[in-house]
């Protein structure tokens, strides 16, 4: 499991990472908002740990830009601890709100919680325009014709639809995909999009996979 978290303070960005790696995580550490908000985008994270209080942006504007494109659980863990606060940032989108001083061991236990519940939040099903994509018995479909797609173009396609609407880099597929770093002499993308839409997009009229110039690739039933 992925975490993010966004923590100016230094002690406690540093106490944070490496107690939750300890606790079996794997962690990156933002120490701004706006960088903070560029990694929860461009990364594919479980769970993000977000402070209120951040040079920049502060913690409100990042829960509110993510929510409007991701959705995966946050938890604020802040030193404002009144309840005008807390229904803010619960209004936000936020899925749970500690206040600073914390016990680790409760942050532990919160994350793990809502961690669980994110997994719960994953579609099985996923229909889009006349396509579907079965999560969990690893099938897809389009206008009910069974469409053969190896283990990676399988991942492929998830990723796209689960981000659909946004432009994914180069760099994001490859790094989700491959697990790799992006070469931009390497064409493992363009060509793995290439079969991909072969399978998906070349058999039908309406066009789902669209090339996004200087960014990457989209899925959309938008043109």
């Amino acid at each position: 499991m992925a975490i993010l978290v966004i923590e100016d303070d230094p002690k406690t960005g540093d106490y944070l990472r490496k107690g939750l790696r300890e606790s079996g995580y794997a962690v990156d550490l933002a120490r701004n908002g706006a960088d903070g908000l560029h990694m929860a985008l461009e990364q594919d994270y479980d769970l993000v740990v977000l402070d209120v209080m951040l040079p920049g942006l502060d913690g409100w504007q990042v829960m509110s830009a993510l929510r409007s494109k991701r959705d995966l659980p946050v938890l604020f863990l802040t030193a404002r601890d009144h309840v005008d606060d807390r229904i803010r940032g619960l209004q936000l989108g936020a899925d749970d709100y500690l206040v600073k001083p914390f016990s680790f061991t409760e942050l532990v236990l919160r994350i793990r919680t809502l961690l669980r519940r994110g997994v719960t939040r994953e579609a099985e099903v996923y229909e889009i325009a006349d396509l579907q994509l079965d999560h969990v018995r690893h099938k897809v479909t389009r206008q009910g014709v069974n469409i053969a797609l190896t283990n990676k173009e399988f991942m492929l396609l998830h990723l796209l639809i689960k981000r659909q609407g946004e432009a994914l880099s180069r760099s994001v597929i490859a790094s989700q995909i491959w697990d790799m770093n992006f070469d931009s002499d390497t064409n493992v993308v363009d060509v793995a999009i290439k079969r991909l839409r072969a399978k998906i997009d070349a058999p039908f009229d309406k066009k789902l996979i669209h090339t996004v110039r200087s960014v990457g690739y989209m899925f959309s039933e938008e043109p």
